[in-house]
């Protein structure tokens, strides 16, 4: 044990560092390569795309959104007409409510992966492939496509150019997604994984009884499901279902997958601008949040539950090891601590565990990643997260000394600044609006199931993951509901294009059109220890500012009562 952190969980940081710079490399060579493969010029020439094409910061961001639109139409579609659909062998009917499709659609078009499904008993093998794992790909390169073009926002110099969308998208599934996810299924299947398009199989209890036993192509799923940071489940109980993750290899090579691209970003945008050292202090910045949020969840689990200690002998012995509720025993605490803080950090969504049975600080820390949507964050928009954060942080410091703030040798204005501002605004009002809204909505309260400050944490967790596109659930909450169904698909919408990649994607445009400008002896370095330093304050102090309040009426005061001996009913 070190600092309360067990082996397996240092082990599986150090693993992780080891990875960001040969993937780093990788990825920087696969967006930086003039030569397309066979596969994709047939694929531009099929689609009428020009691959030459240098897209303004106006241009890319329509190809994103519209090719989102159509997305997100064609999926609507096929849930809505599962009952007419081929590979159904288990003959799952009725499809999916207007509502429930609605939400469902959005969720995986935002790479939220939200559900409120469950979806062994509800989809078809044909809609699990089509409707569910083909916007896993999609959404995951779109993420990736729009971190590559705000980086190439900092390496231009007076270019009104960010790339081409189609090829960073392409290049994102055909060089990364695609091929690491088929050696991934690989592996998943010799793990134990199903992978098939046979109908459900029927076993005889002890009892006698028959128990339908559902699989079908897992394995698939799983691996760019946690490659993309994508988190919907085949099953209802995620990865904590043992087809879905049958044994800790794969629930550690599943939190490894979940930082595959996400760390390796700083790398390659200090890669791209030509200044490694700016990665590494990105990089450091993450990696402060990520161990700040883990040295918090992993002692809090560790702790137990002090209402249950001395209830009867059954309950001490449960809570001897650490609060169990609600966990697998094959992951136990530490590797249960670190999924539920490294699926929160990448904006996954996976869950090996209830997080609604985690002690309120082990809640308190899921929550709290996801408000600030920058502890590594997903592929491509955690990296804008951090630069939105960047934008603010050299704006304030210039204001302290009376200067023009300057980033990597541009000059910050006001116009990045407002746009960085509204990205950075966006997110609370959504999770702060719609939790308003659900407060005061006539039948909403009575979707949750627990009272008190554990009930209000069930609800703000609901918009805070979808806001943030991660998708992970609280459980407590009956979110399939034509109010909850709607809001939510409205607030992943809010999330994912309103905060950040519409506003980052225009400040990159502009800032792309600027020439670059020698630095003085008044410039402020941001490749620094102390720079980092003064970003990682302005995140925890911005982030504290805007959520302190919600998170002290919910998770913070039901810890303080659980000290107390009081309970809820």
């Amino acid at each position: 044990m070190l600092f309360g952190i067990s082996q397996v969980t240092i082990i599986c940081l150090i693993i992780a560092i080891a990875m960001v710079v040969p993937i780093g490399n990788y990825i920087y060579k696969a967006f930086t390569e003039e030569r397309d493969w066979l596969l994709e010029r047939l694929t531009y020439r099929l689609l009428g795309i020009n691959p030459r094409e240098q897209m303004s910061w106006q241009r890319y961001a329509q190809a994103l959104v519209l090719s989102n639109l159509a997305q997100l139409l064609l999926i609507y579609a096929l849930l809505r007409l599962q009952d007419f659909l081929p590979l159904n062998p288990d003959n799952i009917h009725p499809a999916m409510s207007p509502d429930l499709a609605f939400n469902t659609a959005i969720s995986f078009v935002t790479n939220t992966n939200w559900q409120s499904y469950g979806g062994e008993t509800t989809l078809s093998y044909f809609n699990q492939m089509l409707a569910i794992q083909f916007p896993m790909f999609v959404s995951a390169a779109t993420g990736l496509a729009a971190g590559i073009a705000t980086i190439r926002g900092f390496a231009q110099s007076s270019a009104n150019q960010l790339g081409n969308f189609w090829v960073d998208f392409t290049r994102s599934i055909y060089r990364i997604f695609l091929p690491v996810s088929l050696i991934l299924a690989l592996f998943f299947v010799w793990q134990g994984m199903p992978q098939t398009l046979d109908p459900a199989a029927v076993a005889t209890t002890l009892e006698g009884a028959a128990q339908t036993i559902a699989v079908g192509p897992v394995a698939s799923l799983e691996s760019i499901k946690h490659l993309g940071t994508n988190g919907g489940g085949y099953f209802n109980v995620n990865a904590a279902h043992p087809f879905e993750n049958p044994t800790p290899l794969t629930s550690t090579f599943n939190i490894l997958l979940m930082m595959f691209v996400g760390s390796a970003l700083p790398y390659v945008f200090g890669k791209l601008i030509g200044r490694r050292k700016q990665g590494w202090v990105f990089f450091g910045v993450f990696s402060a949040l990520f161990v700040m949020f883990l040295l918090i969840a992993y002692p809090a689990e560790q702790s137990g539950n002090p209402l249950l200690a001395g209830v009867d002998q059954t309950v001490s012995a449960l809570q001897s090891g650490g609060n169990m509720e609600g966990k697998e025993i094959r992951f136990g605490i530490a590797q249960t601590s670190l999924f539920a803080v490294t699926t929160t950090a990448a904006t996954t969504g996976s869950v090996n565990a209830m997080h609604d049975s985690l002690t309120p600080m082990g809640g308190f820390v899921p929550i709290s990643e996801m408000m600030l949507n920058v502890v590594f964050g997903g592929k491509g928009v955690g990296l804008i997260n951090l630069i939105q954060y960047t934008i603010i942080t050299v704006f304030l410091v210039g204001l302290m000394v009376g200067r023009t703030p300057e980033l990597l040798n541009k000059k910050i204005e006001a116009r990045e600044v407002k746009l960085a501002s509204v990205s950075l605004l966006a997110h609370p009002v959504s999770i702060l609006g719609f939790t308003a809204l659900a407060l005061v909505w006539p039948e909403a309260l009575k979707s949750l199931a627990n009272a008190g400050p554990h009930g209000l944490t069930e609800l703000l967790y609901a918009y805070v993951s979808t806001t943030a596109n991660n998708g992970s659930a609280f459980a407590g909450l009956t979110a399939n509901t034509p109010f909850f169904n709607t809001t939510l698909g409205l607030a992943m919408l809010f999330g994912r294009f309103f905060s950040p990649l519409i506003p980052l994607l225009a400040a990159a445009g502009f800032l792309a059109i600027k020439p670059k400008v020698p630095a003085s002896a008044g410039t402020l370095s941001t490749d620094t220890f102390l720079f980092g330093s003064l970003l990682f304050a302005t995140i925890v102090i911005v982030g504290g500012l805007t959520f302190f309040v919600t998170l002290a009426l919910g998770p913070v005061s039901e810890h303080f009562q659980m000290l107390a001996g009081k309970t809820f009913s």
